[in-house]
């Protein structure tokens, strides 16, 4: 009963090192790899399901990479690969790569598309492969859905590497066979996105400075001077514009505050409600007189996330010229402890007049995005999205599933989840009871507290009812991005590290909006 399977076995072998010996030549200087998807079998008596793309490479290859296929191992789960050397002329590395059900949509009880989501875990899979063999020029089947594969592989490939004298080896990527090029860039943009936040987020607080970070954006705004105006207000103007809670914060770090102001003006009625994003931007977290633990400080590099995800979000529209007015809002600071920082029960004055006494110096953010949101509204904006590393609360609360948001409009948390859907960073609607209103206005000294009245309750939530004191604006969404902010494992598409999230999930909301108007 074996000698069936084992002729065939060692015909194919035959067939593979021959293919392998008479192209070893061609490709002796070889940097060149594939990657292809192949579906999950319906039922046990299918054949392989190969991609559109796949096939026709199987079909040239007279049905050899079929039969490799089936002979090297049980069928591919999702995300999973394989590796075949010497297989193609073109290609002397093919890695195919699993990418799940074919019929696979929309899950309603993940609220997310999980074909989109396999396709960017697969692409990520193979092109990672190829990068650990040293492959420097890959391309990837698009698996019937461009964005996705193009978002998967350039998400993949990113390791923040710049200050290491070793650095990853640099692929570049291109969609292989006959593809729509503009979805193909479309992810590109979508990914190079969320990693220019990536990159901002994993830099240390030494070289990611407030000044840096604003400097940072306006390089990378550049090439869009013609729809796009940039403000880096020094603290003079900060002082002008009566930012109390914002100077409270920034006074105890010898680092000059910055607050960053971008308008892009994509929309052809340049009249229309601007979209205003908010981003916390404090560019290191200390916790100020209210020190926090030294085990894990150096993640408060990262403490800027909201105003990396909200400045890359803009830089992303800009490059993909939305059809939409945008207007970026990123008060940026350090919170250190010194002679100057703020006390606990010290009473400060926000631009709206409303005294907080800071009970907690390391809850700032609240602090800086008070005054960011009462500017916001001088700009008679359609709607205010701000994002914000705010509270430890959210990541015990949800874990790195999902953003948390809490919003005074249905209307734009159906858009928000909307857009989460498709691009697979997920968001989940948090209450606004006027519950926890109560317990951020109970202060003795002032007229609100910076920490809730019974601080180990609803963390998060009381965070968020502090923000809508600030808030007159009846289409208004606090995204509460902590517990996202990092990746182990859990999206396997991103390499551990700073995740950049949820950026493309901005650009996302950004699209869907300047497509209703």
């Amino acid at each position: 009963m074996l000698m069936p399977f084992r002729s065939v076995l060692l015909s194919a072998i035959r067939k593979h090192n021959r293919r392998l010996f008479s192209s070893s030549k061609a490709t002796s200087s070889a940097k060149k790899g594939l990657v292809l998807g192949v579906y999950e079998k319906k039922s046990d008596s299918d054949g392989i399901h190969f991609t559109e793309a796949a096939a026709t490479i199987d079909r040239s290859l007279a049905g050899e990479l079929s039969e490799l296929l089936s002979l090297s191992g049980p069928p591919l789960k999702t995300g999973k690969s394989r590796i075949f050397y010497g297989l193609h002329q073109d290609f002397p590395s093919v890695v195919v790569v699993g990418l799940g059900k074919s019929d696979a949509g929309v899950c309603v009880k993940e609220n997310c598309d999980n074909c989109k989501e396999s396709i960017r875990a697969a692409v990520s899979a193979g092109c990672r492969q190829l990068q650990d063999l040293e492959v420097t020029d890959v391309e990837v089947d698009p698996c019937g859905d461009e964005q996705s594969a193009a978002e998967g592989a350039v998400l993949g490939l990113f390791e923040y590497d710049d200050l290491k004298t070793r650095k990853k080896i640099r692929v570049t990527t291109h969609p292989h066979g006959s593809v729509d090029s503009a979805s193909w860039q479309k992810g590109v943009l979508y990914g190079e996105g969320q990693n220019l936040a990536r990159r901002l987020m994993e830099a240390p607080a030494n070289h990611m400075t407030p000044t840096v970070f604003a400097d940072t954006i306006e390089q990378k705004l550049s090439p869009f001077a013609d729809r796009v105006t940039i403000h880096k207000r020094p603290q003079s103007w900060i002082e002008s514009e009566q930012m109390g809670a914002f100077l409270s914060v920034s006074k105890g770090s010898e680092e000059p505050p910055v607050f960053l102001e971008l308008h892009y003006k994509g929309a052809f009625d340049s009249s229309q409600p601007p979209l205003v994003l908010v981003g916390k931007g404090i560019t290191f977290d200390s916790g100020g007189i209210s020190l926090k633990p030294s085990s894990g400080m150096d993640a408060m590099r990262a403490d800027m996330g909201g105003a990396a995800t909200v400045c890359s979000a803009i830089v992303t529209a800009a490059a993909l010229k939305l059809p939409i007015n945008i207007i970026g809002l990123a008060p940026l600071c350090e919170n250190m402890p010194s002679g100057k920082a703020n006390k606990p029960g010290d009473v400060v004055r926000a631009k709206n007049g409303k005294t907080i006494q800071v009970d907690n110096t390391d809850a700032e953010g609240r602090l800086i995005l008070a005054d960011a949101l009462c500017y916001a509204h001088n700009f008679s904006p359609r709607a205010i999205i701000n994002a914000a590393t705010l509270t430890g609360a959210i990541d015990v609360a949800l874990g790195s599933a999902a953003t948390g948001v809490f919003t005074n409009s249905d209307w734009l948390w159906e858009r928000l989840h909307k857009a989460s859907i498709v691009t697979g960073d997920r968001v989940w609607r948090m209450p606004l009871f006027q519950h926890y209103t109560k317990q951020i206005t109970d202060s003795a000294l002032a007229d609100l507290n910076n920490l809730g009245k019974y601080s180990r309750s609803g963390g998060a939530c009381t965070a968020a009812a502090f923000l809508k004191e600030f808030v007159t604006n009846d289409c208004w969404a606090h995204l509460d991005i902590a517990g996202v902010m990092t990746n182990k494992d859990e999206v396997p598409y991103l390499r551990k590290g700073m995740s950049g999230r949820p950026t493309r999930t901005l650009v996302e909301l950004a699209g869907l909006l300047a497509s209703e108007h």
